[in-house]
């Protein structure tokens, strides 16, 4: 009986009869009812068609904006698919391991290094790194031409552009905007140090060069006076002797600035456009007192030139290259120097700690610790820290760069009195409760 039910209910095509139950009045044929249904729903998708629409154009809009904007300068594609691969972590998540997606090869690569944050190392790796992995390294025979004409710089980014791919150039440059010369904007590379010690190191090297020769800077400099070049440190800066003035002073901000002629003037202006530099168009800005960890980052990032840096870099036989790039002849700046040096750097030192903040911050996105370091209780704003050298050393060598550590130990009640002395406070007082009134000075 069930059965008859059943194909009394069939379609006379074979399909299931639309009215079961027999037709509506009038005589509606099939499908009318699914008919009324989509009927019933126009509006409704006369709305969603409009909001379509509208979401469809303000999607052109955005991406006709994204394509003048990379026209104009915007930042590299690698760099764009970098922050997708990054993510949006902050500080206070994204503890995990680093995702294993693959990152894609940029094929041009600029490392516009800045004088004595470490560059010879970096340059020393990147030769035996191109021979390794086959990658063309572009290095150039001018060191002291940093600021360059609009011809110039077309020229100079005409031959970068036309070297054999994959390439790596590198060169004592100001930032150069290829894209606003027609050509395609590399990935840039850096490392920069503490502004204090960059100074104190390229003042010793101009007079007195490196392990590799003294008489190398006899050839580096020749013009300079003997009077000059054993200049005490104390009395070029405390009488404001050019070198040791403004113009020698603000060097690091306009490697990331660019080659305008704002650029070079110390200012907001300038700090803002490097900063805004940095955030579009370098891949990393290292901090040279953390080399181990920018090497890492660069052998993650650009496995394609810097995979296995580190075990070269920590290699006895590379130690011991490295040890003759080290600075000779430095001597340890008053307590009262380092202070005018540190005054006179604060555009310097704003861009420092914005950089090194950032970097930071990437190696937290993949899982790489923060030195722990205990240093003594001092002033913080009074001196800066000591860091350590830019060059690697053997153990049983000197540090090169903790020689800053020898004033503080040295001049600590020096400093003491002569802030004493500047606030006008009682000797009898607490100095403890002076010190820690100090350092909480922002």
């Amino acid at each position: 009986m069930k059965k008859k039910q059943q194909q009394q209910q069939q379609h006379p095509g074979g399909g299931a009869d639309p009215w079961p139950h027999g037709a509506p009045l009038g005589g509606a044929p099939p499908g009318l009812g699914s008919w009324k249904r989509r009927v019933s729903l126009l509006p409704f998708l006369r709305f969603s068609l409009r909001d379509y629409g509208f979401c469809m154009a303000t999607l052109l809009v955005f991406c006709l904006g994204s394509l003048f904007y990379q026209l104009g300068g915007g930042p590299p594609r690698f760099l764009l698919d970098l922050r997708q691969y990054l993510g949006n972590s902050t500080y206070l998540d994204d503890h995990g391991p680093p995702p294993s997606k693959v990152l894609p090869f940029p094929s041009q690569v600029v490392y516009n290094r800045v004088g004595k944050c470490g560059s010879r190392t970096v340059v020393l790796l990147l030769r035996i790194l191109s021979e390794k992995h086959g990658f063309n390294l572009v290095t150039s025979d001018i060191h002291n031409k940093t600021r360059l004409t609009k011809n110039e710089q077309m020229e100079l980014i005409k031959n970068i552009s036309t070297a054999e791919q994959p390439y790596l150039f590198t060169r004592h440059v100001h930032f150069l905007n290829f894209s606003r010369f027609g050509g395609d904007q590399p990935v840039y590379i850096n490392i920069i140090r503490d502004p204090v010690n960059r100074f104190l190191s390229n003042y010793f090297f101009r007079r007195f060069g490196d392990w590799r020769g003294e008489q190398n800077h006899m050839i580096r400099t020749p013009s300079m006076r003997q009077e000059e070049r054993y200049l005490d440190i104390n009395e070029c800066i405390l009488e404001n002797y050019p070198e040791c003035s403004n113009p020698r002073l603000f060097y690091i901000i306009p490697y990331f600035c660019g080659q305008h002629p704002r650029c070079r003037e110390p200012g907001e202006w300038a700090l803002e456009r490097a900063k805004l530099n940095v955030n579009e168009n370098f891949l990393l800005v290292g901090i040279l007192e953390e080399l181990e960890d920018v090497l890492l980052l660069l052998e993650r990032f650009l496995p394609h030139y810097f995979k296995g840096v580190l075990s070269i870099y920590k290699d006895p036989e590379h130690r011991k290259l490295g040890n003759m790039t080290v600075t000779v002849k430095k001597t340890a700046p008053s307590p009262e120097a380092v202070q005018i040096l540190y005054q006179r750097m604060r555009y310097e030192y704003e861009f420092y700690h914005y950089v090194k903040e950032q970097f930071h911050l990437l190696k937290r996105k993949f899982g790489l610790k923060p030195r722990v370091s205990h240093p003594p209780l001092r002033p913080q704003f009074f001196i800066p820290t000591p860091l350590e050298t830019e060059e690697p050393i053997d153990d049983e060598e000197q540090d090169d760069e903790k020689w800053l550590e020898d004033i503080y130990k040295r001049n600590q009640q020096v400093a003491l009195e002569f802030f004493l002395r500047s606030l006008k406070l009682d000797g009898s007082q607490d100095i403890k409760q002076v010190i820690w009134n100090l350092s909480s000075v922002h």
